[in-house]
């Protein structure tokens, strides 16, 4: 389970939790303009967009989960394994395998208009990328400093919806979790009125009493809705204090292990939060086991590199101790 936020207050800013029971050795990676992108339809692009963001490269390829592109564009994929429909390769279509989708997009595309264009004529294919790693059902956030889309692979297709609460968790479909919005309108950051009765002297007994209702539970429903309900709600006066608000409001959907505990005994944990700067080309991160946030910038990379650049997970905690 994942949960994806855009929050452009103060900037452009852009979070993921990716949220699984296993590691498989992800890293931040930064892929230059001149690296050979190539696809399962035997296409290769070798010239595209730079892009960075956490991917398990395999066979020298790589595999985003999420990444942002030199143009601040953002793109996540997260589970959608009950909805999603792929398609064999279809004549007159983009062909795109659901594991090509961020590389595919990011390459190509400088903003949202752009995406929205060229996913029109997409087909997600239903091929896999090898023998052992499989197509995984996913659907996909795309973001940039104007807006949000979903992007989910349905019966009838590829559908795009319109996401203006900038946020995305996983099954079930998009539009689910935007009729159930509507459900908590009566939250407020605020201190609540008596409205129980005009003839009863009724206090609040404790502060955030006015968001009473708001789930706390670890579902895609209930992590949809309190990270919309922060995100929205969220005060920011700086650049920096966005940064940091992005990952409090991921922190609040986080997955603490052993609270999600699957049929064959394993715990879903958080596995990392990232947060992509749209204005400036950097990626934070943060892990698992590890608290404090590293971070790759983009604009300090040969942009015009041949080769991908790969930076491991600093798993360990790094503890910073103040004695004198």
């Amino acid at each position: 389970m994942c949960t994806a936020i855009a929050f452009n207050k103060n900037g452009s800013f852009f979070g993921r939790n990716l949220d699984l029971e296993y590691e498989i050795g992800e890293k931040i990676t930064f892929v230059p303009r001149n690296f050979p992108l190539g696809f399962k339809n035997g296409k290769v692009f070798e010239h595209h967009f730079a892009m960075l963001g956490t991917a398990h490269i395999a066979g020298g390829y790589p595999l985003f989960y999420d990444g942002i592109n030199e143009h601040g564009l953002f793109a996540a994929a997260l589970n959608f394994p009950e909805s999603a429909v792929y398609f064999p390769e279809k004549e007159g279509m983009g062909n795109v395998a659901a594991f090509e989708m961020i590389p595919f997009v990011l390459s190509l595309c400088s903003n949202i208009a752009e995406a929205k264009t060229l996913l029109k004529r997409v087909n997600v294919s239903s091929t896999d990328f090898s023998k052992v790693l499989k197509s995984t059902p996913l659907h996909w956030f795309f973001a940039d400093k104007t807006g949000a889309i979903t992007v989910e692979p349905l019966e009838n297709g590829l559908e795009m919806y319109e996401n203006p609460f900038g946020v995305l968790t996983n099954e079930p479909p998009f539009g689910y979790h935007k009729l159930r919005l509507s459900e908590f309108l009566g939250l407020s950051p605020k201190e609540p009125e008596n409205r129980f009765s005009e003839n009863l002297d009724l206090e609040p007994f404790s502060k955030g009493t006015g968001a009473f209702g708001l789930p706390g539970d670890s579902s895609s429903c209930s992590r949809f809705i309190k990270a919309v309900f922060g995100k929205e709600n969220a005060v920011s006066e700086s650049h920096e204090e966005s940064l940091s608000q992005v990952f409090h409001i991921l922190e609040s959907v986080s997955m603490i292990k052993g609270c999600v505990r699957l049929a064959d005994g394993k715990f879903e944990k958080t596995v990392y939060s990232a947060c992509a700067d749209g204005e400036n080309g950097i990626y934070y991160c943060k892990v698992f086991g590890n608290s404090r946030i590293f971070a790759v910038d983009m604009k300090k990379e040969d942009l015009e590199g041949t080769k991908i650049v790969p930076y491991p997970f600093k798993t360990e905690q790094d503890i910073l101790f103040q004695n004198r």
